[in-house]
């Protein structure tokens, strides 16, 4: 029970621990780098995509020096946490939400509300930006989506193929 606890908080922590970074460091003096996301792409990757790295290489380190039994670790299962939340995020952020490397659109109503939500926070290239900051924390009454018709999916793409 305790190894599950631990994944669940080293998900739950990165995107608290994402939110405020984002917020105050992104959109602060790390700016510079974070510019990149918020300005039209040129080529696969965009110099922000450090920070995903950075956050990989906690999530690697952790899983490494772990003390073994791994399910008598603390260090395993919160790495693995952080593991699982760079995956959902690379599948929710940027393949669904952006439409880099391998893009797909579902009707999920979920990745369709993160992509919503994420859509209003990149109505500005602009510094200080606009919530929400996290990509899984906000106000999900206010973004909730329908299930697209299939005609609005249709328009949605020809009109948007690569939406920030």
């Amino acid at each position: 029970m305790q190894f599950i606890a631990l994944t669940i908080l080293g998900f739950v922590g990165l995107e608290l621990f994402s939110y405020f970074v984002h917020r105050w460091l992104f959109h602060g003096v790390l700016w510079r780098v974070h510019r990149t996301h918020h300005a039209a792409r040129k080529g696969g990757f965009e110099l922000n995509d450090l920070f995903s790295g950075i956050f990989a290489s906690v999530s690697i380190l952790l899983i490494i020096f772990a003390e073994i039994p791994l399910l008598d670790s603390s260090a395993f299962p919160i790495g693995l946490g952080i593991a699982i939340y760079g995956a959902v995020y690379f599948i929710a952020h940027d393949l669904f939400t952006h439409r880099r490397f391998l893009p797909f659109n579902s009707p999920n109503k979920l990745l369709l509300t993160v992509r919503a939500a994420h859509q209003k926070h990149h109505q500005t290239a602009e510094k200080q930006g606009i919530e929400p900051f996290g990509l899984f924390i906000f106000d999900y009454a206010k973004f909730w989506r329908k299930k697209p018709s299939p005609k609005t999916k249709k328009a949605e793409i020809e009109t948007n193929p690569t939406s920030a």
